[in-house]
């Protein structure tokens, strides 16, 4: 009876509309030096707060999407870095990307593109926002080492209507101990098109080269 009445006085909060859900998945695993790192935050703050985005983002319905950052490494290396936030303006870009850039970096281990989509995937279910799309954009500068197989990941991403899209770091530079990490047979973009994206309109970019 007690807790009938306390639901009464306290309804759930509704789900906040956003025409996006956003997931920012960076790699920040060892291969991934201080100007990779920089350019992977540095890069988002920048395209968050671009006008022409900011005039895509208030084009939809709801004229606002909603947005978390993420970094991961290893197997069982992830962090929610900054929570879900939504983006309706220059104002609320801004303050994403000051928080972006201000935060330390969180781990440097071995590379799990598996575990960072797992992660990522578990963060719609907790959003207090909904959306009809949900997408995730993992960049990363190598292949996937550690966990499970990333197909694997990518596709129960893609059964649950999630599409993840590709931001590819090129590396001139094998690294010495393991150089198809960076750099495998038939270059890294291919490797992100191959094993990692998937989904409606689903998409590799390579944001640059360190």
């Amino acid at each position: 009876m007690l807790g009938s009445a306390f639901r009464q006085k306290n309804p759930a909060r509704a789900q906040q509309d956003v025409d996006l859900l956003l997931v920012l998945a960076a790699d920040v695993s060892r291969s991934i030096d201080t100007p990779k790192f920089q350019l992977q935050r540095e890069g988002y703050a920048n395209a968050v707060a671009d006008k022409r985005v900011l005039e895509a983002i208030t084009a939809g319905r709801y004229r606002r999407i909603a947005i978390c950052f993420v970094e991961w490494s290893g197997v069982s290396a992830q962090k929610l870095v900054i929570p879900w936030t939504v983006i309706d303006g220059p104002e609320a870009a801004r303050k994403f990307g000051d928080q972006l850039i201000e935060l330390p970096r969180s781990f440097a281990e071995r590379t799990s593109i598996s575990g960072g989509i797992d992660f990522s995937v578990r963060l719609f279910d907790e959003a207090p926002f909904k959306a009809a799309r949900r997408t995730i954009d993992v960049s990363g500068d190598g292949t996937n080492n550690s966990g499970r197989d990333v197909t694997l990941a990518r596709d129960e991403a893609l059964a649950k209507g999630i599409t993840i899209n590709g931001l590819v770091i090129l590396s001139d530079r094998p690294m010495a101990w393991n150089p198809e990490h960076t750099n495998p047979p038939g270059a890294l973009p291919n490797y992100f098109r191959d094993n990692v994206i998937g989904g409606p309109g689903a998409f590799v970019v390579e944001i640059g080269r360190a």
